[in-house]
């Protein structure tokens, strides 16, 4: 070989090799990943691929990039453990785009999740008119403070000078840039007609002997003997209002504060969905929002509502739709601007691209489901000029329907063509399809999976004879004969979001799919027209919280009658039982493992040696109900727990009627003791399916199911809805796997298109008609499906 053709040792790295990863359930998993290839990982759900791609992969990467940074640095980002493997080489930076939900504040909306809203506030802040001031003038994030002070001023001799200080902010000051003001119900926070210390305060963790109740009672400001409805107004005013103030109660300096306030700091600024149940269930009680008097909702002063380019202002263009704020965009035409108003227009048009631009910038960041989330933070990454980055992606499919499946497998190719190296962890044929590269993870989930069953081709992966090739080419039929409704649910006017005065009848007793593109209207003519309450058990996509003490025992709430027979079966108290309570073994808190704060470096998650990962006390693990102690039963999966709860000395019908649901749900390869951190987004859909069916309810509402399912799994999930069917619920999807809709007895198909195009019913029938009809971009999806 001549001098001038010898490889370059720089490109003899192609690959990033992964040998012996041993994180969760993978067991010594050896792979090796092309570089600048688009890899797709498949296997069902709980083989193993978010812990291969998210738990190694992508984590080691971050860790490695964390200790670039200085000491300083690092010591405000996560610290995150070196994850369990061998050897992992060729690693480049990854970029995670999973599908967590944006944060759910109330001030963050989808134009400030992205860099729209900075854009266009320096555009108004340049060219509308009246000019305000600069872009914070248009934030409704930022309150406008004036301010005065003397400062030293030191020419020869030193002396004062007085200076203000002013700042211009958008915020309206009524409703705090929320767009929303609340009401608080005071017969909610106190009966009248008790005194203080007979404890009227009926706000949670205000009781009399409690720390809030004793500063109230102990304050001097009203008579704690006296009932509330004798207060003169001065001292209801305290109660109520008064400002902080400081005081000494059991000689303790204090400082207090009155009900309102001390209720809208402590529960109203934190989002709803993170407050504990009782404290939700309260807020919700006493607590309503309506939109504010002073900005109509836009969040806005009247300055920022006030200042206009070509009479639209920066609320008006944040309401529009993006694809017709794109529009006005582009119709803007000023030479000062011109780079900002490209730059703007690149931005809206991805939105455009990749399906979202039915939304509108104003819309809360906390509305939108998994999916959009997703999506959002892929538009940061669209437009990026990095080249040979990792990017992985978490079932980028989710919530999308077969038409905008098509969409963003050109986003994923073209993200590969620039140079990119793409891991996509997917179960949807279409985008299998489309890979270079494909590892197969299983053969079965949980304890029986975390192997490789299969690395190359799309083609060599059909041929192969694992679950997932053996069902790649998997085709539901239309269903010969549809059940008969048995009565309908009239819905009339419905107008909620985009929806336009919608009409529908949907029938009762059999299983309606509803269909239509991304932000046809789907969910909000389900959750929104659909009552809520008496008989309607709704299953949406909202995240379940969860912190690593948490696992499905304890969130379905199967750990309590096993911990009464554990107890009873030892005559003993129940709490030991618990690793959240008496029984938790000392040294690690019930955790299992100790954490280890190395300072500047990844910090170590070492396994207990005191219990070796079991969590209990070793006391606890003397006591044995049919032969096994209580770190064995957690430690057993859902499959293996339901047959030894049905029988025997360990019979317990409660628990074992929890874990016939979860394992009806497809879940039965966890075990009763995973940590809820771990699950992915579709097992925590269906960990919530499995809670809610024990319930007693009439209709079933289910927003996309079958979201992280297996091909091989989506049979057991039409068999579970069957069931619920045939005996005598009513089940309403939101679906777009195609599977489920040659399944329903009936569908409504919204659209035809998305945001202002859609919010209307373009097909009511069954599958069969709809495939005949062929008018409808579903129609015409499932007829391809189903080979028509």
């Amino acid at each position: 070989m001549s001098k001038g053709t010898e490889a370059h040792a720089a490109d003899s790295h192609e690959m990033i090799r992964v040998h012996g990863a041993r994180v969760n359930n993978l067991k010594d998993v050896s792979v090796e990943i092309p570089k600048r290839r688009l890899t797709v990982f498949t296997g069902v759900s709980g083989s193993g691929k978010s812990s291969l791609v998210f738990g190694t992969i992508a984590a080691e990467s971050q860790r490695l990039i964390n200790e670039t940074y200085s000491a300083f640095v690092q010591g405000f980002m996560p610290t995150l453990a070196r994850p369990e493997v061998d050897v992992l080489d060729g690693l480049t930076t990854a970029i995670i785009v999973d599908q967590q939900r944006l944060g759910a504040d109330p001030r963050s909306t989808v134009g400030t999740a992205t860099d729209a809203n900075a854009m266009l506030r320096i555009l108004f802040s340049r060219l509308a008119a009246p000019h305000i001031g600069p872009p914070s003038a248009y934030a409704f994030n930022v309150a406008s403070v004036q301010a005065s002070g003397a400062i030293k001023v030191d020419k020869g001799a030193r002396r004062a000078e007085k200076v203000t200080f002013s700042r211009t902010g958008g915020m309206c000051p009524r409703c705090e840039g929320r767009g929303a003001v609340t009401d608080i119900d005071l017969t909610q926070l106190y009966d009248d007609s008790k005194s203080l210390r007979e404890g009227a305060l009926t706000i949670p963790g205000y009781s009399v002997d409690g720390w809030y109740g004793r500063i109230y009672t102990g304050c001097g400001f009203f008579d704690p003997d006296k009932p509330i409805a004798k207060f003169t107004k001065r001292e209801l005013h305290d109660l109520l209002h008064k400002e902080p103030t400081k005081i000494k109660v059991e000689g303790i300096n204090l400082t207090y504060e009155g009900l309102i306030p001390k209720i809208q700091k402590s529960f109203l600024s934190k989002d709803v969905d993170s407050l504990q149940p009782h404290v939700r269930a309260f807020v919700e009680r006493a607590v309503t929002f309506t939109v504010c008097p002073d900005c109509a909702g836009t969040r806005l002063n009247e300055g920022a509502r006030t200042s206009t380019i070509d009479g639209v202002s920066i609320a008006d263009a944040c309401a529009m739709q993006i694809t017709d704020l794109a529009e006005w965009v582009r119709g803007l035409d000023d030479p000062s601007v011109a780079p900002l108003l490209t730059a703007l227009g690149h931005s809206l048009d991805s939105f455009v691209e990749i399906g979202l631009g039915y939304l509108s910038l104003d819309r809360p960041s906390g509305t939108l489901s998994g999916g959009e989330a997703q999506r959002v933070k892929m538009i940061r990454h669209l437009g990026s000029s990095l080249t040979d980055v990792t990017y992985v992606f978490d079932e980028p499919t989710t919530g999308l329907h077969p038409h905008d499946i098509q969409r963003m497998n050109g986003l994923l190719l073209r993200l590969r063509d620039k140079g990119n190296t793409v891991l996509v962890v997917e179960h949807k044929p279409e985008t299998i399809a489309i890979a270079d590269h494909v590892v197969d993870l299983g053969p079965g989930a949980g304890t029986g999976g975390g192997a490789v069953c299969f690395e190359g081709t799309v083609e060599g992966l059909r041929a192969s004879d694992t679950v997932t090739g053996r069902h790649l080419d998997d085709r539901a039929s239309l269903k010969k004969s549809v059940r008969s409704a048995t009565g309908a649910l009239e819905i009339r006017g419905a107008d909620a979001n985009n929806l336009r005065g919608v009409d529908v009848d949907i029938p009762l007793g059999v299983l309606v799919a509803v269909t239509g593109v991304a932000g046809s209207g789907k969910s909000s003519l389900v959750h929104g027209s659909v009552p809520e309450g008496e008989g309607v058990v709704s299953v949406d996509q909202g995240a379940i919280r969860g912190s690593r003490r948490s696992n499905p025992a304890t969130y379905t709430g199967l750990l309590d009658p096993i911990r009464k027979a554990f107890a009873k079966a030892n005559g003993v108290k129940p709490a030991l039982f618990s690793a959240n309570s008496e029984g938790a073994c000392p040294t690690c808190n019930g955790v299992g493992v100790v954490y280890t704060d190395l300072a500047m470096m990844a910090g170590v998650a070492t396994t207990c040696e005191e219990c070796e990962g079991r969590r209990f006390q070793a006391a606890v693990l003397e006591y044995r109900l049919g032969g096994r102690d209580i770190s064995e039963v957690l430690a057993m999966p859902v499959s293996e727990a339901e047959t030894f709860f049905a029988e025997g000395e360990a019979r317990i019908p409660a628990a074992h009627r929890i874990l016939t649901r979860l394992s009806d749900v497809g879940l039965g390869y966890l075990t009763l003791g995973q940590p809820l951190t771990t699950l992915s987004g579709g097992e925590r859909q269906r960990l919530k399916l499995a809670t809610h069916m024990a319930e007693k309810g009439g209709v079933y509402v289910l927003d996309e199911p079958t979201a992280g399912l297996h091909l091989a799994d989506v049979e057991q999930l039409l068999g579970l809805l069957d069931r619920l069917v045939d005996s005598g619920k009513s089940v309403i999807v939101v679906e777009h796997h195609q599977a489920v809709m040659a399944h329903a007895d009936w569908i409504i198909d919204l659209g035809p298109g998305a945001g202002h195009d859609g919010g209307q019913i373009v097909f009511e029938g069954t599958p069969a008609e709809l495939v005949a009809d062929g008018s409808t971009l579903t129609g015409r999806h499932l007829a391809e499906y189903v080979g028509e």
